[in-house]
Order: structure tokens, then C-alpha cells, then sequence
């Protein structure tokens, strides 16, 4: 049986050898390593061998096999490349087809032009977590317990932790709190993020959305101060035309206060709408963190970058900016 076995290899590697597609290969490996090859209808034969020959039989039998598989598998390789007569030869060298090129989302580069712009003018970037407690997001901003803004229903409202309830933050002005914690005057900074309101969706508004918050504490800080950093950004972003105005408010966390607005084309109309809220920060909010309001003075800012990206791209519906549809996104 072993000059059986040696004549089998022999003439099946030839065999092989001679195989030029992969049609024949398969063929090949139909007939000699299939389930009912030549190689398997060997096997039976095993039990008509001596109880002394059996071990090199079985060896021999085994390592016929493995030259088979590694001849068949490296012949495979050599013709898959070849080309067929039923298909043309491929070139491994020519370069594969493009891929899709992706784009930053309008966000994200709205973002960054806005970080770019206030760089420019001496601010550095912080940040701070999205869930936050009552005493950064209410109680620091001088917002007290009972105030209608922390009423449950305009706020999203997580659970407690350490004896204080969490909820997901209504502002990005909780940085301004978290820094001046950490760092005394003077202080020149802004921070980008999200925030989140139950808020109706509609042409204007989202339940969640990002906003630029701007801090600058040191001392001499005035009115005019605020005035001329919104105004600058303004038209260093949107041209020399750009048409804002600041009109008296009320915030809890600045005095005095001001919205921020611009005008934005809204289905075909344009209307003066808010950017954002402004002011000279309240004394009791310096205090609360420290700072000593008769030595140092300072103001903030809140901008919605949503609202700001519409302004500079001319998109009317806020909606569109978290539809994810690529027809709508690839024109950024």
C-alpha cells in the first residue's frame, strides 16, 4: 500500500501541476480530496494491513494528504490571478476604486470657526461635564430653590447624587462656575457644548442643542467690554455687514442683561432672531465662587451655535441639522 500511496501523490501533484484555471483546480480537488476522492477511497484499505505496518501506512497516509491540501492551496493562488477563460485577468497593481469622501458635520466646523475667532482675541477653551448638579446649573447662577427655572418641567432631570439632584445641563454657563472654582482673575474663556430643553421642536428650537458660552472676570471689565467682543465676533464671522443688536433683558446670573440677535432669513422673511443672552456678571455669582466683586468685575455670554450656523449657511430649519441627510449635509 505504501508504493500505492507514493504513486497517488506522484500523479496527482502532476496532475495538478497541469491544472490552468481555477474550474480545473476545483475539479482537482473534487477527485483526489473530495469525499469521495482517491485519497479517501484509500482509507477503507487501512484495515487489510498488517498489525506491524499499520503505523507507517497510516503516516505515510497522513502526509499524502497534507501535500495534497498545501498543492492544492497553493495552486489555487497561482491561477486565481491568472485570469479565466470565462472572466478577464485581474491586475492587483491597479488601484482600487475610490471610497466616498466624508465631510465634517456644519456643526463641527461652526465650532471650530467660532473657537478660532475668540482665540484670536485672547480666549481659551474649557469644558465641563453635561450632567450637572443643582448648585453648579441652578444655585451658583444665582438661580435660587423655588425658582421657575428649576421647575421639573423645563428641565431633564436625572436622579441624585450625594443629596443633590443631577439633571442634564440648561447652559453652558455651569463652565464659568466650574473655572472660576478652580482659577482666580483673570479669567478670559469660552466653552462649547451641548445643553438641553424640553423644548417643541420646530423651525427654531431642539431639545438638545450646542452653545458657546464666553467668560472674561478681571478688573475694569465694563459694559462696553461686552459690547465690543459680540460686535467684533459678529462681523469677524458673518462680514462687515452683518446687522446685531443687544436689547435690555433679565438673567438671574448677569446685571445688567442682554439678548443678542440677529437677522435670519425664516421662511423667506427676515426676522431679528435671538443668538444668545449677555451681561456683566452678577455680583452674587462671583461671590459664590470666591471672587471679590469689588475688586474684580466682569461679563458672559451665551450664544447658540445652532442659530449662529444658520445665520453664516442661510438654513432656515434647525430640524435639518440633526436629520442626518447626506443630500442636505454634503452641501457644507
Amino acid at each position: 500500500m505504501l508504493a500505492e500511496l507514493e504513486e497517488l501523490q506522484t500523479s496527482a501533484l502532476a496532475e495538478l501541476a497541469s491544472a490552468a484555471d481555477p474550474e480545473a483546480v476545483e475539479s482537482w480537488r473534487i477527485a483526489y480530496l473530495g469525499s469521495k476522492g482517491r485519497l479517501k477511497g484509500m482509507m477503507p484499505q487501512l484495515k487489510t494491513v498488517s498489525k506491524e505496518d499499520k503505523p507507517a501506512v497510516g503516516k505515510r497516509l497522513n502526509e499524502v494528504k497534507v501535500a495534497l491540501e498545501q498543492g492544492f492551496e497553493s495552486r489555487k493562488a497561482e491561477v486565481a490571478g491568472s485570469g479565466t477563460s470565462s472572466g478577464p485577468q485581474v491586475d492587483v497593481t491597479q488601484p482600487g476604486a475610490d471610497l466616498p469622501e466624508g465631510r465634517r458635520h456644519v456643526l463641527s466646523r461652526t465650532i471650530d470657526e467660532i473657537v478660532d475667532i475668540f482665540g484670536r482675541m485672547g480666549f481659551t477653551t474649557a469644558a465641563g461635564p453635561e450632567v450637572e448638579d443643582e448648585w453648579h446649573n441652578f444655585t451658583a447662577l444665582n438661580i435660587p430653590a423655588g425658582h421657575p427655572a428649576r421647575d421639573p418641567i423645563d428641565n431633564f432631570f436625572m436622579g441624585e447624587q450625594e443629596g443633590s439632584r443631577t439633571l442634564l445641563r440648561t447652559q453652558t454657563s455651569t463652565v464659568q462656575i466650574r473655572t472660576l472654582e478652580k482659577q482666580k482673575p483673570p479669567v478670559r474663556i469660552i466653552a462649547c457644548g451641548r445643553v438641553y430643553r424640553p423644548d417643541t421642536h420646530d423651525a427654531t428650537h431642539y431639545s438638545m442643542f450646542h452653545q458657546v458660552e464666553g467668560l472674561c472676570v478681571d478688573r475694569g471689565i465694563s459694559m462696553v467690554d461686552l459690547k465690543t467682543t459680540l460686535f467684533q465676533f459678529a462681523r469677524a464671522y458673518f462680514g462687515p455687514e452683518a446687522e446685531v443688536r443687544m436689547r435690555p433683558s433679565f438673567f438671574p446670573f448677569t446685571e445688567p442683561s442682554a439678548e443678542v440677535d440677529m437677522k435670519m432669513k425664516i421662511k423667506g422673511e427676515w426676522q431679528w432672531i435671538e443668538i444668545g443672552g449677555c451681561g456683566m456678571v452678577d455680583p452674587n455669582v462671583l461671590e459664590a465662587v470666591g471672587v471679590d466683586p469689588e475688586e474684580f468685575t466682569g461679563f458672559a455670554f451665551g450664544l447658540g451655535i445652532e442659530r449662529v450656523a444658520m445665520r453664516k449657511y442661510g438654513i432656515s430649519d434647525i430640524r435639518w441639522l440633526y436629520e442626518n441627510d447626506v443630500r442636505f449635509l454634503n452641501q457644507f
